[in-house]
């Protein structure tokens, strides 16, 4: 509310058409997507004031239609915006929604869910678990530090976290991984408010780049985790970086998995491409993600 307070004035100034719902749940959110989708013509734009997790609710409903959907962050992470080039300051948000460039997104699909930035399994699992169910996430979110709070979730984690023997199934090809203490299969760059997890991820390329650490002790994972906010991580002995159409994930005791920050679930589990699925709105100046 407090984005949209500074944001409603700016469309009010410049004379833009606009409707405005206030959600009250992920089901509601989706009904109003759904309803557009199947009403309007691709004349409108659905803008989300949210964050991923808020995204993750109406991606869905807009798959195959005309419409394109465009973001003003206001959530804990805010990758997806991040992605698109836009910027995380409402006025300019609005100045990149008006101007933008709309481009076709790849999405990730599970069995029963999609998402559109990062599916992270294991010790991020858990982390995005901790996280979710803590009170110091709205604090954070208060003062504009959104990544602070899975940061403090992966010190609260990481003691009593056991990594896993992990199987992989990779477009077809098997492979084992002893000691995982996660794998991230990403849409995009970045997750958990700008860890650049994968950082030559691409939406429109039609694969995943995958992240699988495996096989390093506590102390170097520790010393491993300040890297992935510039993505040098991914030039580390127990940094795996692969790409694929299909993955499966098998593990020896189930992992959490999250999707967008939101969790979706345990192990094993599915992830396949749904290739340009849906329309963004792109921030024109940003470099084509290809």
């Amino acid at each position: 509310m407090k984005v949209w307070r500074r944001v409603e004035p700016l469309l009010k100034r410049r004379n833009v058409g606009y409707r405005v719902e206030f959600t009250e749940s992920p089901a509601h959110a989706a009904n109003i997507a759904r309803q557009l989708a199947a009403n309007d013509g691709g004349n409108t734009v659905l803008v989300v004031v949210g964050g991923d997790g808020t995204l993750q609710s109406v991606i869905p409903e807009l798959i195959g239609s005309p419409v394109p959907v465009g973001v003003i962050p206001a959530g804990s992470g805010n990758d997806f915006a991040r992605a698109l080039g836009v910027p995380l300051h409402p006025q300019k948000s609005l100045d990149c929604l008006l101007t933008g460039q709309i481009r076709k997104m790849d999405i990730a699909r599970t069995k029963d869910r999609c998402c559109v930035t990062v599916i992270g399994i294991g010790i991020d699992g858990k982390v995005a678990q901790t996280v979710n169910e803590s009170r110091y996430k709205k604090w954070f979110h208060v003062f504009h530090m959104g990544r602070f709070s899975y940061v403090l979730g992966l010190f609260q984690v990481l003691l009593r976290y056991r990594p896993n023997r992990v199987t992989l199934f990779i477009d077809g090809t098997e492979t084992t991984y002893s000691g995982v203490w996660l794998v991230a299969v990403a849409n995009v760059p970045s997750y958990g408010g700008g860890m650049n997890i994968c950082p030559h991820a691409s939406y429109a390329d039609g694969v995943f780049d995958i992240c699988v650490v495996h096989g390093i002790s506590r102390f170097k994972f520790l010393f491993t985790f300040p890297k992935v906010f510039a993505g040098t991580h991914v030039h580390i002995a127990g940094v795996t970086m692969l790409k694929g159409k299909e993955v499966k994930i098998v593990s020896d005791s189930p992992m959490f998995a999250h999707g967008d920050g939101e969790m979706i679930g345990q192990t094993p589990i599915g992830i396949s491409i749904c290739r340009e699925a849906i329309h963004v709105v792109s921030n024109n100046a940003a470099r084509a993600p290809f």
